[in-house]
């Protein structure tokens, strides 16, 4: 079985830290112990790692985050794979900091990305997970929050919850979206 696992994000070092790439910083956790390297190919950087007889392809588009879903349908094309077999990792503000939310098929909830690859593919029937970056911004101040970098208290929160995205990005292959929202939505 083969999947496409797209963390979402924007290219550049200015975006490294910034708490809209958590998608690209959920992918770099799951592959941290692995000697996979992320190779620039077509809209975007990609690797290949398998778990468990399964293929994962690993996909960190190139595209910015607003046109998310030119890289995401190409690389389903390419891969000849299904929206099924599709996990989207995402940043989301409505989450309180490091809640954590898998999902079959919704909303963009305001996410551009999101909402990029739902126009594209033309469904809202893929798996997404979420990670809570929480609010705590004032009004009109949106993008400079998400594209802000990590308080000193979330950097030290961070590696347990992407430790976690990790445990669920693995179970989402292995047994399924259904039982892996059961055991960890509520962690």
């Amino acid at each position: 079985m083969k999947y496409l696992i797209a963390g979402l994000g924007n290219i550049g070092d200015e975006y490294a830290n910034t708490r809209h790439n958590i998608g690209f910083m959920m992918l770099d956790r799951l592959v941290a112990d692995e000697e996979i390297v992320f190779a620039d190919k077509r809209y975007g950087f990609v690797a290949e790692y398998k778990y468990k007889g399964r293929i994962l392809v690993l996909l960190k588009p190139s595209t910015y985050m607003n046109l998310s879903g030119r890289a995401v349908n190409y690389w389903l094309q390419k891969e000849k794979l299904e929206p099924a077999q599709l996990l989207v990792l995402v940043d989301d503000i409505a989450l309180p900091f490091g809640t954590l939310r898998l999902k079959g098929k919704g909303s963009d909830g305001g996410h551009n990305g999101l909402k990029n690859i739902i126009e594209v593919l033309g469904t809202r029937d893929f798996a997404r997970l979420r990670l809570g970056i929480g609010s705590d911004f004032s009004e009109g101040r949106q993008m400079d929050y998400v594209l802000g970098e990590w308080t000193e208290d979330e950097q030290k929160a961070l590696p347990d919850r992407l430790k976690i995205t990790s445990d669920i990005i693995k179970s989402f292959v292995t047994i399924g979206l259904e039982l892996t929202m059961n055991h960890f939505n509520n962690s």
